[in-house]
């Protein structure tokens, strides 16, 4: 060994070896995200999002700033723990948009702080065999001795975190995000799925932004243009979905977050609307439907939102699980039944004055199985939903009331070769 390279390697080694051991710590480690922010002005609402190698973390917003610098400043955590494996990588450029305007009138500037924190985790996992294909069950299930809990503990869809986690995002020039204007915009990105995959997750970021920020609120497209008014509305009914390869594998009616400028400033006080500062995310288990592309070729991952007009920001994260003592499964899918939710409307209209009602039911179904290392694993995923939306105008449309129900039930089984719910 030349006595100049000594040095080098051992860094290099000592480097290797913490690497190493933080990995292995991180799988019972949880992880918390702590953003601390203020801005130095009177400003309006923006969105934001936060990126870690193209993965979105989090979506949120800012709240409505006011001249009062003391008080311009707020904090938001989110539990990250299910994005584990990417802290695992190396050289992945953590990245923050803040979405803004700035005029005669917004003139603040934004002070941001990321900190992660690690915690203990609280769960602890039992391997189903020995190749360490893994259900999670809380530690206090496993004191009692109760050996039954670990087929029986319900758990939700990121109790293990994925082994690889997949963005399906723009190409950051102008955010990760992709803007969709109308309901034919369907962007995808090809993905090769590795072929040990056993389990797969789709997780969905939108947000609702000008002419649909209170998508909830709007009156259909034909009351606008009777009283010749140049806005879009296209009614209070949205649907955000998931394909792969063109077809349908799952959607979701999104929750109307209030943004900070939608109403009087006074409902924001003294605490922000629900889902304000994280937004919801939206997760599609599309484990049935692994039969489509464990083919070892590339397939295409989209995402859309229906009904909608500009603009949204929509991006999404493919969580993989990965089948760690075998190079690839085998899987079927028995069921893919997603149909259209079914709409009845009714409406009163005199002048600007009137009433809009929108009512709707309907349901899907998605089964298959994957046989890996853990054995023959069938996933089942039933959902159902619920929509009520109802908008009158009064007053010569000076009065607005707006009241919308959803109502969405999903269950999602896992049962072996033998009929036994695993989870």
């Amino acid at each position: 060994m030349h006595p100049s390279n000594y040095p080098t390697q051992l860094h290099q080694q000592h480097k290797h070896h913490e690497l190493s051991l933080f990995h292995s710590l991180l799988s019972t480690l949880g992880l918390l995200l702590s953003i601390n922010a203020g801005c130095s002005n009177d400003t309006s609402y923006h969105i934001s999002g936060l990126w870690l190698g193209g993965v979105e973390l989090l979506r949120t917003i800012t709240p409505k700033l006011t001249i009062d610098k003391s008080r311009n400043s707020w904090a938001v955590k989110k539990d990250i723990t299910r994005y584990s494996s990417l802290l695992a990588k190396e050289d992945l450029n953590l990245t923050m948009i803040l979405q803004s305007i700035v005029d005669n009138v917004s003139t603040g500037v934004y002070n941001v702080s990321v900190t992660v924190l690690f915690y203990k985790n609280s769960s602890i996992t039992v391997s189903l065999n020995r190749n360490d294909l893994s259900l999670p069950i809380l530690a206090e299930k496993e004191a009692n001795g109760d050996g039954d809990s670990v087929l029986e503990g319900v758990l939700s869809f990121y109790d293990t975190p994925a082994d690889l986690i997949i963005p399906i995002s723009d190409d950051g020039d102008t955010g990760f995000w992709y803007r969709m204007k109308n309901e034919i915009d369907l962007p995808s990105k090809q993905i090769l799925v590795p072929c040990n995959t056993h389990r797969a997750v789709l997780e969905l970021y939108v947000s609702f932004h000008g002419n649909d920020e209170s998508w909830y609120s709007n009156p259909p497209s034909s009351y606008l243009r009777m009283n010749n008014i140049s806005l879009q509305g296209n009614g209070a009914y949205r649907e955000v979905f998931v394909t792969i390869d063109g077809a349908s594998v799952g959607s979701e009616l999104p929750f109307p977050v209030v943004l900070t400028s939608v109403f009087n400033s006074l409902f924001w006080k003294p605490v922000v609307s629900i889902g304000a500062f994280n937004l919801p995310s939206y997760d599609f288990e599309v484990t049935p439907f692994l039969e489509k592309v464990l083919d070892g070729q590339v397939h295409e991952f989209g995402v859309g939102v229906g009904n909608v007009i500009p603009y949204w920001l929509v991006d999404a994260n493919l969580h993989i699980w990965l089948d760690k003592g075998s190079s690839s499964v085998t899987a079927g899918t028995v069921v893919a039944h997603n149909p259209s939710l079914a709409l009845k409307s009714r409406k009163e209209v005199k002048r600007l004055d009137g009433s809009f009602e929108v009512k709707g039911k309907g349901g899907s179904e998605s089964k298959g199985w994957v046989i890996s290392t853990a054995g023959n694993l069938t996933t089942l995923v039933l959902q159902e939903f619920r929509f009520q939306s109802f908008i009158q105008f009064q007053k010569n449309a000076t009065r607005k009331f707006v009241k919308l129900k959803i109502k969405v039930n999903k269950e999602i089984q896992v049962l072996n070769d033998r009929g036994e719910l695993l989870k």
